[in-house]
């Protein structure tokens, strides 16, 4: 059986990230798909930002830091290769994904050691997502959220606000819930499309 080609996007958060899963063109998307999965484990509340400490304060334990990234990246892998195997089964192939992230500041650049804490776990999803793509043979791109709206203008050929509106009307076949982490994750994988 021959399989569909299709585009995974996500909008990365702290522990999470909202995906939407697209076939078809750039020129007509077709929404296949859109879920949650998680980057943190359930179990351990820790990892769900791994880079606090008690407090507010920036996590410095080193051991404890290992661990937690280690739990967050297992996570990622498991995540991605179950999302890609269910993928797989419905007949889409998947070889591109674009993740929209807050910021891809420097953290060792910011002073206030709490607001360090949220660019590091920023960061660490990102990255432990890509690579757990990367891994599969997904090639990615990475959007910021402030810039992904103008990016995908020039990519599409469209304006931000046909864009907005071609995204809203995707939406409207989604049984779940379409908020902005959704259309966030939707504009990634309409850009990434074949």
């Amino acid at each position: 059986m021959k399989t569909r080609p299709a585009a995974l996007g996500f909008r990365v958060k702290s522990g999470w990230a909202a995906w939407v899963l697209l076939a078809g063109s750039v020129r007509t998307p077709e929404l296949c798909d859109s879920r949650v999965i998680k980057l943190s484990d359930p179990r351990d509340p820790t990892t769900l930002q791994p880079y606090h400490a008690r407090m507010g304060r920036l996590e410095t334990n080193a051991v404890e830091l290992k661990r937690r990234t280690q739990s967050v990246d297992r996570m990622a892998k498991k995540a991605v290769a179950d999302l890609l195997q269910r993928s797989t089964g419905n007949d889409y192939t998947i070889r591109h994904a674009g993740l929209v992230v807050g910021s891809q500041i420097n953290p060792e650049k910011i002073a206030n050691p709490h607001i360090r804490a949220h660019a590091l776990e920023g960061r660490l999803f990102r990255t432990t997502l890509e690579t757990a793509l990367r891994s599969q043979g997904v090639h990615c791109s990475v959007f910021t959220e402030r810039n992904a709206y103008a990016e995908a203008a020039n990519t599409l050929d469209q304006s931000p606000e046909r864009i907005k509106l071609a995204i809203a009307e995707l939406g409207r076949s989604q049984k779940g819930p379409w908020r902005a982490d959704q259309k966030m994750a939707a504009l990634a994988a309409w850009v990434s499309l074949p």
